[in-house]
């Protein structure tokens, strides 16, 4: 019944995006250790991301990826995250802003707290990621691995 109501709630917002066609912006944050990086699975889609999520008023981006980093999966993110890039997806009659950070140092807790929408969090492989995960996800992975962090200057682009 939970997965259903979830799956109708995020239903009821694509209708509202087709109405308002809002901009969004939101966060992602990749947690990489050892060549393999954290992704989640939602309760109400089949596909596998990077833990974020949207802003919540008077925090900043850092902020957020921070907190979704924990709520999501339990990490506690030690120091600040960098900002690989910020992309841009559009679909479903609204706008996404997507700033995406990524941590290499980081703690995992028993601490996660968004148990409605998370149903899944595993490592993997940066190199055998999930066959099930969203299209834009295997792109930054490979900026990642690329050395996108080390050219200075976040990547601005398409999700």
């Amino acid at each position: 019944m939970r997965t259903f109501l979830l799956h109708l709630a995020y239903r009821l917002y694509h209708i509202r995006w087709w109405i308002t066609r809002p901009i969004i912006m939101g966060v992602r944050i990749m947690l990489v250790r050892d060549g393999q990086v954290i992704m989640v699975r939602h309760t109400y889609q089949d596909y596998w991301f990077f833990p974020g999520g949207s802003l919540k008023r008077k925090e900043t981006l850092t902020q957020a990826a921070i907190r979704e980093a924990f709520e999501e999966v339990g990490a506690v993110v030690h120091g600040e995250p960098r900002l690989m890039g910020v992309y841009l997806y559009q679909a479903g009659h609204k706008s996404d802003h997507i700033a995406l950070f990524v941590s290499e140092d980081f703690t995992l807790t028993a601490g996660a707290t968004d148990r409605w929408e998370i149903a899944a969090w595993s490592f993997f492989p940066m190199d055998a990621l999930p066959a099930a995960q969203w299209p834009g996800s295997r792109e930054r992975v490979a900026e990642y691995l690329g050395g996108a962090l080390e050219r200075g200057g976040p990547f601005v682009g398409r999700w």
